[in-house]
């Protein structure tokens, strides 16, 4: 069990399903907890009991990929706390079914802003606090398709792909300033989404969410101290 009392951590796309395992997993270790969603409803609704406790911050209606909303985000979170400890970077999506020739521009370009330019800008916007205080963890949920590409999901696949760079380059770049940079490789996440989307699926064969949280927990515990710029898989037996 990983101690976590009195680090602030802050989770991207925390209305999502992994997103929500990272929450429990942070909250049961102890941690101070600020839950970062795009939409201005979701957070209380789904997390009612930390609302109105100075222990955690609920920081809804952010666009991640709008620069001056996450410098604000990254701001309110500081002035509520005094410091950021650990950013878990869970907000991402999947959109494919098309060859590179028929996919529209708008996928190309959603993709590429929700999976790679939303930790481009809330690594961007933290990071400069955590150098401040001379630690932090940076995590980055990646996916296996980063790895290579495949039919018909070549926007999905540059995207992650373009994490795992970034995740080199930041580590590269603050491995010397006390802060870890590292990502994991989910395969593919058991969520109710994807039983419906692939019904005829062996679903023991698929990932927990809790499974690839428990590996965050550790990148962002100092057992993972010497763990610089690491893009871990998590496939379960998939």
């Amino acid at each position: 069990m990983y101690d976590f009392t009195n680090q602030v951590v802050v989770v991207t796309g925390a209305v999502g399903n992994l997103g929500q395992a990272v929450m429990h997993a942070f909250l049961e270790a102890g941690a101070k907890l600020a839950l970062v969603d795009h939409r201005a409803d979701r957070l209380h609704k789904l997390y009612p009991d930390l609302a109105d406790t100075p222990d955690h911050l609920l920081v809804q209606g952010i666009d991640l990929t709008d620069a001056s909303a996450v410098e604000a985000m990254a701001a309110k979170v500081v002035a509520h706390f005094g410091q950021i400890d650990v950013l878990v970077n869970t907000a991402g999506g999947y959109r494919a079914g098309t060859p590179v020739h028929e996919t529209p521009v708008e996928t190309w370009d959603y993709m590429l802003n929700l999976n790679a330019r939303s930790a481009f800008l809330a690594s961007r916007a933290v990071v400069p606090h955590m150098l401040e205080r001379g630690s932090g963890k940076v995590i980055h949920v990646g996916a296996r398709a980063a790895l290579a590409g495949s039919k018909n999901a070549a926007a999905y696949s540059a995207a992650k792909a373009a994490l795992v760079r970034l995740t080199e380059s930041m580590a590269a770049e603050l491995k010397s300033h006390g802060i870890n940079v590292n990502c994991v490789l989910p395969g593919t996440i058991d969520t109710p989404e994807n039983r419906e989307a692939m019904p005829n699926a062996i679903f023991s064969r698929w990932v927990p969410p809790e499974a690839v949280a428990d590996v965050i927990l550790f990148l962002a515990s100092a057992a993972a101290r010497a763990v610089h710029g690491a893009a871990i898989p998590v496939y379960g037996e998939s």
